[in-house]
């Protein structure tokens, strides 16, 4: 088992702490805590296009929004989010949360909990409200296969997001996202070098 690195995102409240990587499962799974503060909440909905997505309330209460269905767990209750499932999450009561998370297959999550963190993080300390597009559509077409945008077809989705990672390429703007303090994993799996 890994040494906990801690992931923390000042927007949303989240802090992430990574308990079983994917290269320690061969790809099968990544198991991470997640502690939502009070008030705390995912960004936004969101779906994971191929992966299944499983929740442990260790301690506290969270608030579930999976499909249609809105729930509210406490400790030693499960929520199984199947893959392609639009969900959101949110701290439900006045203590901090502790929540068992399951990513399977674990694909390149943690990359993604991490990129989304400096991002975030970026985003905080300049005082911006919203991301910028541009770094949102390098994201999004980045993490294809982990997070995918709710209730607008897929494809129409990636078509947009990958022209405007193209232009964010060509006029240079992706230099500052690739400088996230986060490790890249190119789409061949060997670290990114750029």
């Amino acid at each position: 088992m890994t040494q906990p690195n801690l992931i923390v995102n000042p927007l949303s409240g989240e802090q992430i702490a990574i308990l079983r990587t994917a290269e320690e499962t061969g790809g099968q799974v990544l198991d991470w805590e997640l502690r939502l503060a009070p008030g705390g909440r995912v960004p936004s909905s969101h779906a994971h296009p191929e992966q299944w997505e499983t929740f442990t309330v260790l301690e506290g209460r969270m608030r579930f929004r999976v499909g249609g269905r809105r729930l509210v767990a406490g400790p030693g209750q499960r929520v199984v989010v199947p893959p392609g499932t639009v969900h959101h999450f949110a701290n439900a009561g006045r203590v901090t949360a502790r929540v068992c998370v399951e990513s399977r297959p674990a694909l390149r999550m943690q990359e993604l909990l991490e990129t989304a963190a400096a991002l975030a993080q970026d985003q905080h300390a300049a005082g911006r409200a919203v991301p910028r597009p541009l770094e949102l559509a390098l994201f999004m077409t980045e993490f294809e296969r982990e997070v995918a945008a709710p209730y607008l077809p897929r494809a129409l989705v990636r078509l947009l997001m990958r022209a405007l990672a193209r232009t964010a390429r060509a006029r240079g703007l992706d230099a500052a996202y690739r400088r996230l303090p986060v490790r890249r994993v190119a789409r061949d799996g060997h670290p990114d070098t750029a």
